[in-house]
């Protein structure tokens, strides 16, 4: 059976694919294109790139698309679920990775860290000082949007530095807050009261644009966005907006709304001036690239990959695979790699 690893994934993934399958890979110096395997790959794990309904049915044999991540955003789950492909993602996997992250971008805001390092690369030093005084998170409040995996995490962190933390997540009960000893506030009270807040939403057509202009000028004039979740949540336009003329202290972005229309170089599409502002933080979406997680996210997938070919439902799946008799193990193949 063959399997396409599009994107860079964990040296020990590859490996283990490679014992099992015949493997084709979309990176390195003999990448292959995806569209040039479609009609005889078996199984996709997936990073980046796009699977819609028109590629989806150029690949007459496959039976899984197994994202390596938890955001299925650039997948037509439906498609594949009427072509009777599974389609699959890695919950938790990399949880541990992007809380770490968040806090980070936090601490690099807070402490100017990227101001500091371009003022000593550009030869000032001590005429920089001036310029770089940060502010202390002890003491500070943390609104936390979303309550899942990754947001329990951020938690035993940000009480590390002291921080006062609250949620907002109407699928998430008070309960789950409260052991936690996180207060639950609604979003509205939870913008206006917090000195950093973190964003750890899905995007869904509920979400998407959930902060927009209304609810960052909700927020403190001297508080700071974090974003390590998915960049259509936050309108990008409206916050840059703020950070320029003062009414937002800045944001640390690790994704951005334009990776939906090009996920390689998004900021392309991005509003222009965005990564121009010393109070803009902005990484390449690698919250969760870490040895450790890329392992752990890779083989989570891998496994999803068992599962499908084996005739097992998957136990990530996030769609319900409808049946098709003409997706299967083909008898004339061998059963690892060609």
């Amino acid at each position: 059976m063959q399997v396409y690893i599009n994107g860079p994934v964990h040296d020990d993934v590859v490996a283990a694919a490679s014992k099992r399958y015949q493997v084709h890979l979309g990176f390195g110096p003999d990448a292959v294109p995806l569209d040039e395997v479609l009609p005889t790959v078996d199984a996709i794990l997936m990073r980046g790139d796009v699977m819609d309904r028109e590629r989806i049915g150029r690949a007459p044999r496959l039976r899984i698309i197994a994202r390596h991540g938890v955001g299925v955003n650039n997948v037509d789950v439906q498609a594949a679920a009427d072509a009777g492909i599974w389609v699959t993602n890695t919950p938790g996997q990399n949880s541990t990775a992007v809380a770490e992250h968040a806090v980070a971008l936090l601490l690099s805001l807070a402490r100017k860290i990227g101001e500091a390092s371009a003022a000593v690369a550009a030869g000032r030093w001590g005429s920089a000082k001036a310029d770089l005084v940060g502010v202390e998170l002890r003491g500070k409040s943390l609104g936390l949007v979303g309550f899942g995996n990754i947001a329990q995490k951020v938690v035993p962190i940000a009480r590390g530095f002291g921080m006062q933390v609250a949620a907002y997540d109407p699928f998430v009960p008070a309960s789950v807050m409260a052991e936690h000893e996180v207060r639950a506030l609604p979003l509205e009270e939870l913008l206006r009261e917090s000195d950093v807040v973190s964003l750890h939403l899905p995007l869904t057509p509920e979400t998407d644009g959930l902060i927009g202009a209304d609810q960052l000028d909700a927020m403190k004039a001297s508080a700071f966005l974090v974003n390590t979740a998915r960049g259509g949540l936050v309108d990008e336009q409206a916050l840059l907006e703020r950070i320029v003329d003062g009414r937002l202290a800045g944001a640390a972005l690790d994704v951005l709304a334009a990776e939906q229309l090009d996920m390689e170089e998004p900021l392309r599409s991005s509003p222009p001036g965005l990564t121009a502002h010393d109070r803009l933080v902005i990484t390449p979406h690698v919250g969760g690239q870490t040895v450790d997680s890329l392992r752990n996210v890779g083989m989570a997938a891998l496994d999803c990959i068992e599962e499908a070919l084996t005739g097992v439902r998957p136990t990530f799946a996030v769609n319900e695979a409808v049946s098709n008799p003409s997706r299967g193990p083909h008898a004339s193949e061998p059963p690892g790699p060609a």
